[in-house]
């Protein structure tokens, strides 16, 4: 697992420069492709993973050749592992019954990549959601649940994260949300 620790995660507004840098990423390091794939709203958005420098090179490859088509990337040294989760819709709650819900929406999927991994690592909270870009016009999308105090805490510090990067569309905490609310999401 040690190899997937270190994420890099780059979204393009061109299809075509998005696949010419993936391609270039590939073959400048030695890096995994976690997927590369067009998204909603005619973008392309590439993941890899692997050792933190070559990641490094290979993002800072695909900033490169995509140039201005580029619209946000990202290179995560330690991503935790409920992000992963999270992102292939694998979590499952003990009951749908939950103190809190929170919520960060993004106008990017970058953006609320990096959130969830600022959310996860700051509070008690379980990623039950990580949506990126389809069906959202390609916006970014995560939900979190747990305590409302550690709720607050990570929804804040994950939408500080998307705020910085000028992206924030929502920040939502759902005390005792009903069980009707989640049951679309888990």
């Amino acid at each position: 697992m040690e190899k997937t620790m270190c994420v890099g995660v780059i979204e393009f507004q061109s299809v075509g420069k998005g696949m010419l840098a993936q391609d270039e990423m590939m073959k400048t390091a030695s890096v995994s492709v976690l997927f590369g794939r067009t998204i909603c709203s005619g973008k392309y958005l590439i993941a890899i993973c692997g050792g933190v420098d070559e990641v490094q090179t290979a993002v800072d490859t695909g900033v490169r050749i995509g140039g201005e088509a580029v619209i946000d990337f990202l290179v995560c040294p330690k991503v935790h592992p409920a992000v992963f989760a999270a992102l292939g819709q694998s979590v499952i709650l003990p009951s749908t019954r939950v103190p809190a819900l929170g919520i960060v929406e993004s106008f990017g999927a970058c953006s609320i990549l990096a959130a969830s991994d600022f959310a996860a690592k700051s509070g008690n909270v379980t990623l039950i959601r990580l949506h990126l870009a389809m069906a959202l016009g390609g916006k970014g999308l995560l939900m979190l649940v747990g305590p409302l105090s550690d709720v607050k805490t990570s929804t804040k510090a994950a939408a500080d994260e998307v705020r910085r990067r000028g992206l924030l569309v929502s920040e939502v905490v759902i005390s005792n949300p009903a069980e009707e609310l989640l049951m679309e999401y888990i």
